[in-house]
């Protein structure tokens, strides 16, 4: 039975998966989804003590049910959020990382069985399967409504050490106010972290909605790209342009350069007209390269980066002499 009901969730994620896959979570949906997460997260460490110690079914019904749905808002969340995270991720980059640990959460949400074997007996567990899925939606949602994906990372960490609150201040004994102390000074130290470690975290909502390298744009509606490999000798002549078109959501404005690589090593940041959100085919713009080495040849990249430092996208080709 419960692999039936996990089967049919799977199918229904699956579902969800193709009908948001072409667009972005709206930000009412994720917030509601956050609201009722956190207050119900609230609840069951409030009252999981006192339940169990009564000793009546009908204690243990307010449990489980409590735990079965908040394993169906993760569940919920996380479906949401998978193909915005999906859109902005590099899979050649270190940020594939965070797209892989959303999408083991919510296989493991799925799949009850898992879930109860997994989580349920280990708390620690449970609370940082909260503390990611909070972080997850609000820096998907705080972009949504305007607010930079570096600036969104920063809060995003801070608020969801705050929202574990309630565990410290169970686990504690302190009073709401000192255990609200404790999460502020964790939000400070877990905002840092994010700062340092943005490279890790996809910019999301932004994507590439469309990139190529060509040698010259005379007309940005009918972008040819070129087939790598290309000519050292041409490079040399004629330069080349890195073509990216940026999907940002309305109301954003967003800083974003071109970092040019040879073999791995910078050779050349461009910094390029802010991106103004909106535009369904996205934000179009380019840079162009035309001073190369006198050797060319070798494995070329052009990383699309946020001002924030976060990697939004990434084109590569490669050089080679006839």
């Amino acid at each position: 039975m419960d692999w039936g009901v996990s089967l049919a969730s799977l199918s229904g994620g699956i579902l969800t998966l193709f009908v948001f896959q072409r667009g972005l979570p709206h930000v009412a949906w994720i917030v509601g989804y956050l609201l009722l997460l956190c207050l119900l997260f609230a609840f069951l460490i409030e009252m999981r003590r006192p339940l169990e110690e009564s000793g009546r079914k009908s204690g243990q019904f307010i449990l489980t049910a409590a735990n079965y749905t908040i394993q169906t808002l993760y569940h919920a969340i996380l479906l949401f959020l998978i193909p915005a995270y999906w859109a902005s991720t590099t899979l050649t980059s270190i940020n594939v990382v965070f797209l892989a640990v959303l999408v083991a959460m919510a296989v493991l949400a799925t799949f009850d069985p898992w879930y109860r074997a997994l989580v349920h007996p280990r708390p620690w567990l449970g609370y940082l399967f909260f503390v990611v899925s909070v972080f997850a939606a609000l820096n998907v949602a705080l972009p949504l409504v305007g607010l930079p994906p570096y600036g969104a990372l920063i809060a995003s960490a801070f608020a969801a050490s705050l929202a574990v609150t309630p565990v410290v201040r169970r686990a504690s004994g302190r009073s709401w106010r000192a255990a609200l102390r404790v999460t502020v000074a964790l939000g400070v130290v877990a905002a840092t972290l994010a700062a340092l470690g943005r490279g890790w975290i996809p910019p999301a909502p932004l994507f590439i909605a469309r990139a190529a390298i060509v040698w010259d744009v005379p007309n940005l509606d009918a972008i040819e790209a070129l087939a790598s490999p290309v000519s050292a000798a041409e490079v040399r002549e004629r330069g080349l342009v890195a073509y990216t078109a940026i999907y940002a959501p309305a109301g954003l404005r967003q800083q974003v350069r071109h970092v040019w690589r040879h073999d791995g090593k910078v050779v050349e940041v461009v910094g390029l007209a802010p991106v103004l959100g909106g535009r369904r085919e996205g934000y179009r713009t380019y840079s162009r390269k035309t001073a190369f080495p006198p050797d060319p040849a070798g494995r070329w990249s052009v990383d699309v980066v946020t001002g924030g430092g976060q990697l939004i996208g990434r084109l590569r080709f490669r050089v080679v002499v006839p």
